[in-house]
């Protein structure tokens, strides 16, 4: 049984002069596939992925494939399918920025679940294009601490710190779901889940996605 990523074929889109017969077209698309891995196809169709805890390696990893692909085509739309239990503050809030700061429309869809930081990063998709699947769950909660664990021995600063980022994703919750302030500080207080649908109401999502035409339809 295999393990690990499986790996797909690939057709270098450069055409090459055109063949005599069909026989010759199929050996030659045959000899110009490459098989790649599955994700890494996926990516030259400007679908992302995120689903492990968000910490900093994985954080700068779609930090960089997003603006290397908004480098090869400004206008063409990413997707960033999300299925992740959440993480670190600060890598969640680098792929927040980045979602803003790319110039193609931002597609987030939670599959799955999409908890604590991933949440605000399924928040931060461009508006009207925030889904997620039918049996799709969005918690969202307090920011954790242990981003500053080790860094820094001013417990002072560090809390200074702190409170200036949780304040940060009370407004962010704030602007994107139009929710008044105490609503989102209450939520916050606790694990607060919610069904797609529910999210849909909270103002976390846009849509709920029953079928691959509908997500397409959003395109």
């Amino acid at each position: 049984m295999p393990i690990g990523v499986p790996k797909v074929p690939f057709l270098n889109p450069n055409p090459d002069p055109e063949p005599d017969s069909a026989v010759e077209e199929i050996d030659s698309m045959e000899e110009k596939a490459t098989w790649i891995d599955l994700y890494n196809r996926l990516y030259r169709q400007r679908l992302i992925f995120l689903g492990k805890n968000l910490e900093e390696e994985i954080a700068n990893n779609i930090v960089g494939l997003m603006i290397h692909l908004n480098i090869e085509d400004p206008f063409w739309t990413q997707s960033l399918f999300i299925n992740c239990l959440g993480g670190l503050l600060i890598p969640g809030l680098a792929i927040y920025d980045t979602i803003g700061f790319v110039r193609p429309d931002v597609q987030t869809v939670c599959m799955g679940i999409a908890a604590s930081m991933a949440s605000l990063i399924l928040l931060g998709g461009t508006d009207t294009r925030r889904g997620a699947f039918p049996h799709g769950r969005v918690m969202i909660h307090q920011p954790r601490m242990v981003d500053f664990e080790d860094r820094t021995p001013e417990v002072g600063l560090e809390g200074q710190v702190f409170l200036h980022l949780r304040n940060t994703v009370v407004q962010i919750y704030m602007q994107r779901t139009n929710k008044p302030a105490w609503v989102i500080i209450v939520d916050l207080e606790r694990d607060t889940f919610m069904s797609a649908t529910e999210a849909r109401t909270y103002g976390i999502i846009d849509d709920v996605f029953i079928s691959e035409d509908e997500y397409e339809d959003e395109e």
